[in-house]
């Protein structure tokens, strides 16, 4: 069954696309309030899956009548409870054990390691990422109980959680899934390190990195669906068919989240994206979520030459945070991954 969602993605090297904004140059960096912003959230949005789908911009605003036809026909697939979650892999059966005892009071290293030792592959993850440079120790890791407090409980729940979510969100399938696998992954890694910086104070930190890690879960099956039922003389997207296209995926990710028993308020901030077309978000960590997808699309469509770096979040979002916070996440996440991108190469 997780060979259904491994076939759905794979690899493929950014390539130049069409520049968004204008090209500025000045002597010395700008005070942020005096940056370009960043397109705002519907242009972003566009932008960003239009890349990910390897099609250049549009400037057709309505559905042709061919993409009305498989609209409906992806709706009587995907739409309402018409898609078959069992299709979906279950989480691992110890996931769910597992985070509820690391978010407990009396979890020690022995029960945790007791839990984790029922998953061979797990064992070997949490041992491989124990022995590596950033956890270096004076004397070798010898067991996996060593392993697990090394680790500690937010280390341990990251982990698992990439564990997981990784192959599910690189895997390839067809045509564009193959090229957007490593894109929705990496865009994974950005939502939640910035999920996890905007929701700090008001939520558990792991349900900001968990919510920003699944929040495309949803776009590998409408990837899926649109390798086998797209025809080839449909060509470019509008962007009122590919805004559908986006919902449809959304809410797929809300399915799943609920058939993986994700904590409530991932599933509810889950929710609040996908109903974020009719009403802005209300929860700390809904509002958290859809700053994070923003600025991690942002900060993706910079690396990959779509739109000018250096620009500042969009004013105008949906969420409710303060412009200067979310500013300050997307320069974290600019900081984080250049200095882990150069460290790779």
């Amino acid at each position: 069954m997780l060979a259904f969602w491994k076939r759905l993605f794979g690899r493929e090297e950014p390539r130049e696309r069409p520049r968004l904004g204008v090209v500025l140059s000045w002597p010395e960096p700008l005070a942020p309030e005096a940056l370009p912003a960043a397109p705002d959230s519907a242009e972003v949005q566009d932008a960003f899956y239009r890349m990910l789908l390897g099609m250049p911009e549009s400037e057709v605003a309505d559905m042709r009548p061919q993409e009305q036809l498989l609209l409906r026909r992806f709706d009587e697939l995907c739409g309402g409870e018409r898609f078959d979650i069992t299709t979906l892999p279950r989480l691992p059966e110890v996931l769910p054990q597992l985070l509820r005892l690391l978010k407990s009071e009396d979890s020690d290293g022995i029960k945790v390691a007791k839990l984790i030792g029922r998953d061979p592959v797990l064992v070997g993850e949490v041992m491989r990422v124990s022995r590596s440079a950033h956890y270096r120790t004076a004397r070798p890791i010898s067991s996996l109980q060593h392993a697990v407090v090394l680790l500690g409980h937010e280390g341990l729940r990251r982990l698992v959680t990439m564990h997981v979510m990784k192959p599910i969100l690189k895997g390839s399938a067809g045509t564009v899934g193959h090229t957007a696998g490593q894109q929705l992954w990496d865009h994974a890694e950005r939502c939640a390190q910035a999920c996890t910086y905007l929701a700090k104070g008001y939520n558990d930190p792991f349900e900001g990195y968990l919510a920003g890690v699944v929040s495309n879960a949803g776009v590998g099956a409408m990837i899926r669906v649109l390798d086998q039922e797209a025809p080839t003389s449909l060509g470019v997207f509008s962007r009122e068919f590919l805004d559908s296209f986006v919902r449809m995926a959304n809410h797929l990710t809300l399915r799943a989240a609920k058939h993986w028993e994700l904590p409530l308020p991932v599933v509810d901030a889950l929710r609040e994206q996908l109903e974020l077309r009719v009403k802005p978000p209300v929860s700390e960590l809904g509002n958290a979520l859809a700053a994070a997808d923003h600025v991690a699309m942002v900060q993706m469509l910079e690396d990959n030459h779509v739109i000018d770096p250096g620009m500042t979040a969009a004013r105008g979002r949906v969420d409710k945070l303060p412009d200067a916070l979310v500013d300050r996440a997307l320069q974290d996440l600019r900081r984080g991954f250049r200095q882990r991108e150069a460290y790779a190469g």
